[in-house]
């Protein structure tokens, strides 16, 4: 199998992750997407708004009916820092024989660097990176120095094409904290759970 892993906070998934999935799940020739809510972002200085069980029952809301997207709880159920190299790590453990692609936005190439393993990462799967607004041409020269020179050939013949939905998790808290619609920012099944459960309506 072909496996797309999409880490992030998901505080709440919205619509520009599922367009984003769909997109590299289609032109990559995925088998199937996981979603993988992390329990603490080595990124963020502060931790997500929404409980562990609030962002799963919005990731499954969201993903509902999609025979590909699949919810895991790697992350949560290991808890602490959610280093991307031990999820890639305990995926490949347990499906050996399957092949891992890293859904990432284009942003995140800025930081890659930084972030902990990075060449391990690059040996374990293979970065789907996608565009968003606002962002240069894709470079993906920050993954050269961490592969030998066919597996960057590889890396770079999978540069995925996307409609540009900018959107981010915090604009949407902020709607709602504000009193502002949220309607078609993320699906309707998320908009009623926000609503019913009260998250984000205050800072």
């Amino acid at each position: 199998m072909r496996i797309g892993v999409f880490g992030g906070s998901f505080d709440p998934i919205h619509q520009g992750h599922l367009i984003l999935a769909e997109q590299c799940r289609e032109q990559a020739d995925l088998d199937a997407v996981w979603f993988v809510p992390c329990a603490m972002s080595p990124h963020k200085t502060q931790g997500a708004q929404g409980t562990d069980r609030q962002r799963i029952e919005m990731i499954e809301l969201a993903i509902a009916g999609h025979p590909a997207f699949q919810l895991a709880r790697i992350e949560i159920d290991r808890g602490g820092v959610s280093y991307t190299v031990d999820t890639l790590k305990a995926i490949c453990e347990l499906h050996s024989d399957d092949e891992l692609f890293l859904l990432l936005g284009a942003d995140s190439l800025d930081s890659f660097d930084t972030w902990h393993e990075p060449g391990e990462i690059c040996q374990l799967a293979t970065p789907l990176v996608v565009n968003r607004p606002g962002a240069q041409e894709i470079d993906l020269s920050v993954f050269e120095k961490y592969v030998d020179s066919q597996r960057y050939e590889s890396f770079c013949r999978h540069s995925i094409v996307s409609p540009l939905i900018d959107i981010q998790s915090r604009q949407i808290r902020d709607k709602v904290t504000g009193q502002q619609s949220i309607r078609y920012l993320t699906p309707r099944a998320v908009q009623k759970y926000i609503e019913t459960q009260k998250l984000y309506c205050e800072k």
